[in-house]
């Protein structure tokens, strides 16, 4: 199997993250679900993806109860807690919702921690199909430092590959066709001594192998990050997105590293590869959240902020995944979730890099498919700000037809060099074409 094929242009689609933390339910999943497919497939959204411990019972936010009892099959598979996901009852699984959401038209997705259930370790829960057991297979030092869930599978070990490959057998026969995997890009250090960090490369190895054994095309999604830009080839041989920060919320700070991390990333962008910057979190986020001492809220990222994130992520060629609640969402956010000429950057155009940095003005570059050169300056400084850059520093020369791609609106031609005035934070994203 081509894992690339999978995933030929980076996915779009909405997670439940940003709004449900831990706790969505069956119900926030298909009214969210209904609400992609009547108002957003066509603009290219199409995934949905159900974020982590949707097998605990208990869990009512962002934050993880240490050590709780979790849902779990006799082979030490963890499945939906039927309390907040009803159709999983009686053996189904996610299979009900994978096919409700298929019936749509959208693709399904679920998050797993990386490893085997310390429950199953301590149950000794067999490896289906093998006389291995879970003790047998898992790592008892290697534990995630922020979720007490999991243990780690030891590749090294013999029925490892096994334990995954039924893992990947039980999503696969639900239907899922996304799978995010945590605690596995990067793994952070062991608890008080959080700051090292370590690759999860052996059991990136394990899944990757599952899948192809599975038969269906699952896309792999790694987090969380940042990935180590050493790693890089190893990534993209074996995964199809990966995240290259941290989890990302509602400030402009964290908009602010992105630009360093794309710049860092953006020679590894090709068909079924992509550095990941983390979910969008725009519109009405955090319902059951608690990060960072923040919780209920519309996006903190002024008009501004959002145009501009929206833009480094298309033009870079990011994967899109919304963590808004969608079916309350205002004009302002649908404008941004249904501009097709700024999401089809991410389907329309390559070779995407960073041109200049200098002072409050950071400025990309992309090529499209007929030639055609789109330019995103963007104003990083706390004011407004007139810019101008020349032809020459773009590559281009003759005169070129401008269109401003936000507005739609065409800008008449330039010759020599783009000159804008550009608000704080805020961004000029234009298509050029060489005028006839």
């Amino acid at each position: 199997m081509d894992k690339n094929a999978f995933a030929p242009y980076p996915p779009m689609g909405w997670n439940s993250w940003d709004c449900y933390g831990a706790a969505v339910t069956e119900k926030e999943l298909r009214q969210n679900a209904e609400f992609v497919a009547n108002h957003l497939r066509e603009h290219g959204w199409e995934y949905i993806v159900c974020d982590i411990q949707w097998y605990e019972p208990t869990a009512d936010s962002s934050h993880y109860r240490s050590f709780a009892d979790l849902c779990m099959d006799e082979y030490g598979r963890v499945i939906p807690a039927p309390n907040r996901f009803p159709s999983a009852a009686d053996g189904k699984g996610f299979g009900p919702i994978a096919e409700y959401v298929h019936s749509l038209g959208l693709k399904f997705g679920i998050h797993i921690m990386r490893g085997i259930p310390r429950q199953a370790v301590h149950q000794n829960t067999p490896v289906k199909g093998t006389t291995y057991t879970a003790r047998q297979v898992a790592h008892p030092a290697s534990i995630c430092c922020w979720n007490t869930d999991m243990y780690g599978v030891d590749a090294t070990k013999p029925g490892a590959q096994e334990y995954y490959d039924s893992l990947i057998e039980l999503y696969a026969s639900w239907g899922v066709d996304f799978i995010k995997v945590d605690d596995i890009c990067v793994k952070y250090g062991q608890p008080g001594n959080e700051n090292t960090l370590q690759y999860g490369g052996d059991e990136i190895e394990l899944l990757r192998r599952a899948i192809d054994r599975s038969g269906r095309a699952i896309v792999l999604s790694l987090s969380p990050g940042p990935a180590m830009v050493e790693q890089a080839e190893h990534l993209r041989k074996h995964a199809n997105m990966w995240r290259i920060t941290n989890d990302l919320w509602d400030s402009w700070e964290n908009i602010m590293e992105m630009f360093t991390r794309c710049d860092c990333w953006s020679p590894y962008v090709s068909e079924g590869c992509y550095p990941d910057c983390d979910m969008i979190p725009i519109g009405h986020i955090s319902i059951r959240g608690c990060e960072h001492g923040l919780s209920e809220r519309q996006t903190r990222l002024t008009k501004a902020e959002q145009r501009t994130l929206f833009s480094l992520w298309c033009i870079f060629r990011s994967p899109l995944m919304l963590g808004c609640e969608l079916t309350d969402a205002d004009d302002w956010t649908m404008s941004l979730l249904t501009n097709d000429a700024v999401l089809g950057l991410t389907k329309h155009s390559h070779g995407a890099h960073q041109v200049l940095r200098a002072g409050g003005l950071i400025v990309w570059q992309a090529e499209g498919e007929h030639g055609e050169q789109y330019v995103a300056m963007f104003n990083v400084a706390g004011w407004p700000e007139t810019y101008t850059v020349s032809f020459e520093k773009l590559g281009l020369a003759g005169v070129q037809e401008v269109t401003d791609l936000w507005s739609g609106e065409p800008c008449g031609q330039e010759s020599c060099a783009l000159t804008a005035q550009i608000g704080t934070h805020d961004v000029k994203l234009v298509k050029l074409t060489p005028a006839r």
